[in-house]
């Protein structure tokens, strides 16, 4: 039960600083195992994460150093609750795209995975199957994922499946993603919406583009 996060905002400011803290911070209510975060920023995709609570990881980070050099702030987060070592944690990224996911992709041994990885984390197969033009609503479409992706165009995408719940909140600068409804409200985020199942939300420059995946499988996120 790990937490993703998703954020495009421009223009930033102090309160849309504080905002974003107070999402990862009701987020940690998936999993206080390991912090990540992805941000685009000179025009590249960095990523920052460790094996330690969100209380602990913001109090050696700040988020204003994520802000990009337009003054917009375009990056994932992800918390995660550990049901395998430690050692590979979230987001996964390759300098232009990184994903945050929850989920589980495979149980399968690494060496028999389709796609090479570096890491024995089954999460870094929806990298994987991005970079093979793949997508993986359609390559691993019987798994469970919610998934937030950014690239180092500062596109923003959020997609699901039937098995796990993924929420955006549009606010007046830009939008956020949320695992859930419940942390969207309590991050005080008014008017949150279910991201629909096999539906893939891009935000670039405040504009939506979504494709729908057929499917015929039933949703199994009804709150």
């Amino acid at each position: 039960m790990c937490g993703v996060i998703g954020v495009s905002l421009v223009d930033v400011s102090k309160s849309d600083i504080e905002l974003v803290r107070e999402v990862f911070q009701q987020t940690m209510v998936r999993g206080k195992h390991a912090t990540g975060v992805s941000y685009v920023k000179d025009g590249k995709v960095h990523t920052d994460k460790e094996g330690i609570p969100v209380t602990e990881f913001f109090q050696t980070r700040n988020i204003e150093d994520w802000i990009n050099e337009d003054g917009g702030l375009y990056l994932i987060g992800h918390i995660r609750y550990s049901t395998s070592d430690l050692r590979y944690n979230q987001p996964f990224d390759n300098g232009t795209l990184s994903i945050a996911h929850n989920g589980v992709i495979s149980q399968e041994d690494p060496s028999t995975w389709e796609y090479k990885c570096q890491t024995a984390n089954d999460s870094e197969l929806i990298l994987r199957s991005l970079e093979n033009d793949e997508h993986p609503l359609t390559k691993f479409y019987d798994r469970s994922m919610a998934v937030v992706t950014i690239n180092s165009d500062k596109v923003l995408s959020g997609f699901r499946n039937h098995e796990r719940p993924l929420w955006k909140t549009q606010v007046s600068n830009g939008v956020i993603f949320t695992s859930t409804k419940d942390i969207a409200i309590r991050s005080n985020l008014t008017s949150p919406q279910r991201c629909d199942m096999f539906v893939i939300h891009d935000y670039d420059n405040r504009v939506w583009n979504t494709k729908q995946i057929d499917t015929v499988m039933k949703d199994l996120q009804h709150a």
